[in-house]
């Protein structure tokens, strides 16, 4: 119950961030490209990278930290960074086509996905 409440205290943390930063880039460049999800999703994979790498391998945190931390706050920051870890984590341990494979499978389905809710809406409504 404990990591629920971490993840749920995290992710809500994250998600003001993300909003936040989307306010922010919209007010700084203007609303033509999505300049907040896309620097969203590079700080977020930045930052999953350093956190895995100095709180989990250096200083050996405790699985509360890295649940709150990497689970919570960065899972409701950027979903992205959780999918660049992944693709990194299969190519580090030799599975290189695995990986390109998840990469071009994520992002082409996902916008596939997108997609078909847009229309299946724009078909009922």
């Amino acid at each position: 119950m404990t990591h629920l409440f971490l993840v749920g205290a995290g992710g809500a943390i994250g998600s003001i961030l993300r909003y936040l930063a989307g306010l922010w880039a919209i007010h700084r460049f203007g609303p033509s490209f999505p300049w907040g999800t896309l620097g969203v999703n590079i700080t977020g994979s930045f930052l999953i990278g350093l956190l895995v790498e100095m709180i989990m391998r250096k200083f050996g945190a405790s699985p509360e930290m890295r649940v709150f931390l990497i689970t919570g706050v960065l899972g409701g920051y950027t979903t992205f960074s959780a999918f660049s870890l992944d693709a990194i984590t299969l190519a580090e341990r030799g599975d290189v086509v695995l990986s390109v494979i998840y990469v071009i499978a994520s992002v082409a389905l996902s916008i596939l996905a997108v997609f078909s809710g847009l229309a299946l809406v724009r078909a009922i409504v």
